[in-house]
């Protein structure tokens, strides 16, 4: 294997020719080899347009020559179209400040730079990873910056993804509006309730969540970079940090915003951790919905069977004819896996000490993880399985005529103890509410049709109570 020779304060290593990145990122390498875990490609562009932004404003200010800085904007660039991907070997586990993979990136783009230019990798006098890439820069603030960049300029597609997800629950709300069946508490028999209001509620638990997203989005505008070590800017012109905010929400289209306190953005992840929390609540709110489904859904022979939802593969290798919920359970577990990543942010925004939070490479890739999982879910749910759910009518009409919890509606009418006898009557010989009813001659069939018409029992009912029991 053809080697090049890179030298840095510990000594010299051969590298090998043909890779962009250099002795830092080799060292790395052999001192991290935890997991294959790596950082996603959306945090890799951030990283570069941070690089590509910080050159042009290095330019603007004199610090860098015009030479210089167009070679390694065009090498960022690069990077950022998704060119030398495969440069970029570094474990999540490393520096807990991100060093590696910041200098992953400045040697990757320090040594193409070298290339435009005519030189050899490796070539410092030409085009230094520190001293020109990495200019005004720390790793403390450029980590943590691409970790909020990539977090927003994902939320688009989060957002609508639930909103897609949300509008699909509306939709079928509407088409079971006229669904009646039997509410269910503590998984026991309840008060009647329509489909369509069980849906509904679905749609409306979601609507909430994206108002608490948006509130979170808004946070993440501020970025540190141009803070340098602790926050103060130390080493860089007065203009440069705001200049370089501005220029990486030209870059991007998106609006960033300086920070009000630089030491604070430095030291505190706890806008990450707030975003990654409302991520949480959401999953938990997707995961009672697929429960809920799952349930309905349940059978077919000897569970619910109130819904259908659409097959997506055989269900079992033993068992012919078997179809089960695979897409909620797959949105089950992926739930599971957003909590998981909330309680490693939670953890890791806590232990950070003094001017430094050292946990930021696994806050990072677990907050986009999260975020990223949280878009497919919420698309995959509603094309899967929610757009192609039916209504099986017969059988929430058995359940609805079945249910004790009927009694519960005759109590403004007969009274709780005798609609409590009524009720452990029906329990007890097997029979349902309204055939021990009629067969009493506690109400006539018509008196019984109007106390149970669908609309007056899955709404407030008082009034209309009061104006039957005139007629009573």
């Amino acid at each position: 294997m053809s080697t090049r020779i890179e030298r840095d304060s510990l000594g010299e290593r051969e590298v090998p020719a043909d890779v962009y990145y250099g002795i830092h990122t080799l060292r790395s390498l052999e001192n991290f080899s935890f997991s294959d875990k790596k950082f996603q490609s959306e945090f890799i562009e951030s990283l570069a347009i941070i690089k590509l932004a910080a050159v042009r404003v290095n330019r603007k200010l004199g610090f860098i020559d015009e030479k210089r800085a167009g070679a390694i904007e065009k090498a960022s660039l690069e990077l950022i179209e998704g060119r030398f991907s495969d440069q970029f070997p570094l474990d999540i586990f490393q520096s807990g400040s991100g060093t590696s993979t910041n200098m992953n990136i400045n040697e990757v783009i320090a040594n193409r730079a070298c290339e435009i230019l005519g030189a050899k990798k490796g070539d410092r006098s030409v085009v230094h990873p520190n001293d020109h890439v990495n200019m005004g820069q720390s790793t403390n603030n450029v980590i943590p910056t691409a970790m909020r960049m990539t977090a927003l300029r994902l939320m688009d597609d989060l957002i609508a993804s639930l909103r897609r997800l949300s509008t699909s629950f509306k939709r079928k709300s509407e088409e079971f509006r006229g669904v009646i069946k039997s509410g269910r508490t503590h998984l026991q028999d309840a008060v009647p309730i329509t489909l369509g209001q069980e849906f509904h509620a679905y749609q409306t638990a979601l609507r909430k969540d994206l108002i608490r997203l948006e509130q979170a989005k808004e946070n993440l505008r501020e970025i540190g970079v141009g803070g340098n070590a602790v926050g103060t800017g130390i080493n860089t012109h007065p203009d440069f940090r705001h200049e370089v905010v501005m220029e990486i929400s030209r870059i991007t289209g998106v609006e960033f915003k300086v920070p009000q306190d630089g030491i604070e953005i430095t030291q505190f992840l706890t806008d990450i951790a707030h975003l990654s929390s409302i991520l949480r609540l959401i999953s938990l709110d997707i995961n009672k919905i697929a429960n809920d489904l799952r349930l309905l859904a349940s059978g077919p022979k000897t569970g619910l069977y109130e819904i259908v939802i659409p097959p997506v593969e055989p269900g079992s290798s033993i068992m012919p004819g078997k179809v089960n919920p695979s897409i909620l359970e797959a949105v089950n577990m992926a739930c599971l896996a957003i909590q998981g990543n909330d309680y490693i942010i939670a953890n890791a925004a806590q232990a950070g000490q003094l001017e430094l939070n050292t946990h930021m490479p696994i806050v990072a890739y677990c907050i986009i993880d999260s975020i990223k999982l949280l878009s497919r879910i919420g698309v995959l749910m509603a094309e899967k399985c929610v757009d192609g759910i039916d209504v099986n009518e017969d059988r929430c009409r058995e359940y609805f005529e079945k249910s004790i919890g009927l009694a519960t509606v005759l109590n403004p009418y007969i009274g709780y103890d005798r609609a409590a006898e009524v009720a452990k009557e029906a329990l007890r010989e097997g029979r349902t509410i309204r055939e021990i009813v009629l067969e009493k001659g506690i109400l006539d069939e018509d008196e019984l049709d109007s106390i149970l018409d669908h609309e007056r029992i899955t709404s407030p009912n008082l009034e209309k109570v009061r104006k039957v029991n005139k007629m009573l």
